[in-house]
């Protein structure tokens, strides 16, 4: 499927073989095609939103009113201690970078760049901060490749700019 057609992309023909199918095989390879005729944009819009709101809401719990939260700078200085940048800086650039790259995300703009710079995030916070979470941070950086190999679908403002600009 093309990144120009898949909003509209017909079902993929059966082939002899499953046609001829009856019973469960025949049933499954129906099942399949109607599967494969999902365009990409569907499962795109769930990859970007939902570890979006994640990411969002992580953000959100940084501040507090317009600025950073005082148990902001305390977990960046003794929870998370990352052992190559400044505490103070590191809380003000990840809060800023969890409101940022999921505000994109969830409008599809900018949004290989964006599931780029939130994968460099979570591998930071796999290696050095929770490095048991791994089930977690691989569901996320499984969404985030995901988006990189194969873009944010149809349903996006990346898709207009590229269709504005002939990108």
């Amino acid at each position: 499927m093309t990144a120009t057609s898949d909003l509209t992309a017909a079902p993929a023909p059966a082939t002899a073989t499953s046609a001829r199918r009856t019973g469960a095989p025949g049933l499954v390879a129906r099942a399949i095609g109607a599967l494969d005729a999902v365009p990409w944009s569907v499962p795109a819009v769930a990859l970007r939103i939902f570890p979006a709101a994640v990411f969002w809401q992580s953000g959100q719990t940084k501040l507090e009113g317009f600025g950073l939260a005082q148990s902001t700078f305390f977990l960046f200085e003794h929870e998370y201690a990352l052992p190559v940048i400044d505490p103070v800086l590191a809380a003000y650039l990840a809060t800023i970078a969890e409101h940022v790259f999921p505000a994109l995300l969830v409008l599809g703009l900018a949004t290989r760049l964006s599931a780029l710079a939130l994968l460099v995030m979570t591998l930071v916070i796999q290696v050095f901060v929770y490095p048991g979470a791994w089930v977690t941070h691989g569901l996320w950086a499984a969404c985030f490749l995901a988006l990189i190999a194969k873009g944010p679908g149809a349903l996006s403002l990346d898709r207009l700019v590229a269709r504005r600009w002939g990108a």
